[in-house]
């Protein structure tokens, strides 16, 4: 009974490393996905070291937010064209 007791923080221990190390590797995954990280490796670019792809196009962090500024600029000129239009419709 007693070494029992004395090896239940150990085994505890062990398992909440375990569990941190299994999140650590899912949220590592994860954030490949997303392309923050980086994109994931190809494997069959790399069993073909010579075999290179001028055409692929791996999105980043910065053509998103690109997307996201001409997308903010579309929205600010729509409210602006609405603007004008609310004014004209309710002018005498």
């Amino acid at each position: 009974m007693r070494n029992r007791t004395r090896q239940g923080g150990w085994i505890g221990l062990i398992g909440l490393l375990l569990a941190v190390a299994i999140v650590a590797l899912l949220g590592k995954t994860l954030l490949q996905q997303l392309g923050v990280l980086g994109a994931p490796p190809d494997k069959r670019a790399l069993a073909r070291p010579g075999n290179v792809q001028a055409d692929v196009v791996v999105p980043t962090p910065a053509v998103a937010l690109e997307r996201a500024r001409g997308l903010e600029q579309a929205v600010q000129e729509q409210a602006r064209e609405n603007a004008v239009r609310i004014d004209k419709a309710t002018s005498p």
